[in-house]
């Protein structure tokens, strides 16, 4: 009785482990390392990469080590170490004593790895580039000593700000390309130009602002947004979406036509969809509508071969032989982006990956 016990539990046992590798194989890449040590210049999503079939799944196999400070950043020198907790694959970080002796030159703080490359967002990082309504906020409306425009050192008058405005620094702002729902064609919000910076002098209507830096000539009707001082986020991780997402791409940033690998994109779903940074999501090019001549064929054989350009032929039996003319093929993976700023109706995503070239009014989905 105790070896059919023992051969039970061994056959248990076995059926758990295999259970175990294959769920390793569905999330591994084949002939990942074991262990690697992180190098300037590397991006988490490399890093997840060289192990994960699926970088966004990144957070599954992480091992959070809470002796280590910081355990959710990464810095050159650390090392990564693949191992096996309950038969699930994890993901462990070993980080050396940083050994500190008297030097006479200085040396900048060892910096953690960005998630992606950080050169391709920066820009987008600092500034508001979306406005929620236009014409909600304080707008300049004349400019002082009889100019037609600002610029820096120069002073302007707005209307709309209040005496009990927290802040008195702001940013100068124009409104352009309005960002409507892919979909339904509800309006989302306006992209903002930046335009240039300023501090409130004197309250009033209008109220007088002075300007302090510029990246273009202040005209009329540009608007004000409070200043709000940020730094560049780079700490944030791959992760899918916690519910599903059907959205579209509505705007490629410094781009015309065809979009590739590290572009930015604004799709039209933002923080009320669930969508924060460090969200992976798939593009996906709609399927072509493409003439089904073969099924048009049958039709008209079956309505006794009517052609339809024939006069004498009823509306109705022109409509049934046109009705299998097209069909819409399936849609096709084109390629994944990933969140790095979101808003409240619209998200700026970075493409993280292009099999193909990706357009605008190209699908987000569920990767």
């Amino acid at each position: 009785m105790k070896r059919i016990h023992r051969i039970f539990f061994m056959l248990v046992t076995a059926a758990f482990l295999s259970g175990a590798t294959l769920a390793a194989d569905d999330v591994l890449r084949p002939g990942h390392p074991s262990h690697y040590v992180v190098k300037k210049g590397d991006t988490l999503w490399d890093i997840a990469g060289m192990f994960l079939k699926k970088p966004w799944l990144w957070p599954e196999i992480w091992y959070v080590n809470p002796q280590i400070r910081n355990p959710h950043l990464i810095y050159p020198g650390d090392e990564l170490d693949l191992v096996y907790v309950n038969g699930k694959p994890r993901l462990t970080l070993k980080r050396g004593p940083i050994k500190l002796s008297p030097r006479v030159r200085s040396e900048p703080l060892r910096q953690p790895i960005p998630t992606i490359p950080i050169d391709h967002i920066a820009p987008y990082l600092t500034r508001p580039y979306v406005i929620d309504d236009a014409d909600a906020l304080p707008y300049v409306v004349a400019f002082a000593d009889e100019h037609i425009m600002a610029g820096a050192g120069q002073r302007l008058y707005v209307r709309g700000t209040t005496a009990d405005d927290t802040s008195r620094q702001y940013d100068i702002v124009r409104p352009g390309k309005v960002y409507k729902d892919g979909k339904t064609g509800k309006v989302l919000g306006w992209k903002a130009i930046y335009v240039g910076s300023g501090k409130l002098l004197a309250d009033g209507d209008p109220a007088t602002l002075s300007v302090s830096r510029t990246q273009r000539e202040i005209l009329t009707g540009d608007r004000l947004l409070p200043f709000t001082a940020s730094g560049l986020a780079t700490d944030f991780h791959p992760k899918a979406p916690t519910k599903p997402v059907e959205g579209t791409i509505i705007d490629a940033l410094d781009r015309i036509n065809e979009i590739g690998l590290y572009d930015v994109v604004v799709i039209d779903r933002g923080r009320a969809d669930g969508i924060t940074p460090g969200t992976v999501l798939q593009i996906d090019q709609e399927g072509e509508v493409v003439p089904d001549r073969v099924a048009r064929e049958r039709a008209r054989r079956g309505l006794g071969n009517i052609a339809l350009d024939d006069d004498s032929a009823s509306s109705e039996k022109k409509q049934a032989a046109s009705v299998w003319e097209t069909v819409k093929l399936p849609d096709e993976e084109a390629g994944l982006l990933m969140v790095f700023r979101s808003f409240e109706r619209v998200s700026f995503g970075l493409v993280m990956y292009a099999r193909k070239a990706i357009h605008l009014h190209d699908k987000v989905v569920n990767p």
